[in-house]
């Protein structure tokens, strides 16, 4: 009856019972290190939620240094912004100063000339300062009319070609490519049929 028997398969010296039985057998589990040991569940939830509560740690302090970041620069931008026309005031002074000098000078000597060069010199004075700061005239006399850059006042009857600025009512500017005010102008309108 023996021979009703089969014999067990066998890989090397073990028999496939025997590997079922026998956890060191089974390749799918690493065993190499002898001092690992078995890990309890309640063991491995408590470890987990040592590394959750980290991970929420970490990612509140991300929170809060971002956001001391942004609070940061909005500060340094509201001083940049409340500060930076200072170049341009302390640009704009000695134009200011120098027209204290001409009015006292003025005041004390009525020599019409020197106080009329004196302002067409603090004039260019201010158009230089003015373009310092990238802040330009806009040239508009004998300029076709262009709602971007002027704001008509006035129609009068002309020879010149029609909606061709004819006079200037104010100075426009530009800073860089953007419109600070647009000059005042008067444009051409064809003139009637007597």
């Amino acid at each position: 009856m023996e021979d009703d028997k089969k014999p067990a398969e066998t890989t090397g010296n073990q028999s496939m019972d025997e590997m079922k039985n026998d956890p060191a057998a089974d390749p799918a589990i690493d065993l190499s290190g002898a001092e690992k040991q078995a890990v309890s569940p309640e063991e491995k939830i408590a470890e987990l939620s040592e590394q959750l509560a980290a991970a929420k740690d970490q990612a509140l302090r991300s929170l809060a240094e971002l956001e001391n970041f942004r609070n940061r620069k909005n500060r340094e931008l509201a001083e940049l912004r409340k500060y930076e026309s200072m170049s341009l005031a302390r640009d704009i002074l000695p134009v200011w100063d120098n027209m204290g000098r001409a009015l006292a000078a003025a005041e004390q000597d009525l020599d019409v000339e020197t106080l009329i060069e004196g302002v067409k010199m603090m004039h260019q004075q201010f158009l230089d300062i003015l373009k310092k700061h990238d802040i330009t005239r806009i040239e508009a006399i004998g300029a076709p009319f262009d709602p971007n850059f002027h704001e008509s006042i006035a129609m009068l009857p002309s020879d010149r070609p029609a909606n061709e600025v004819i006079a200037e009512g104010q100075a426009g500017f530009l800073l860089h490519d953007r419109v600070v005010r647009p000059t005042q102008v008067v444009v051409s309108a064809p003139k009637k049929a007597e």
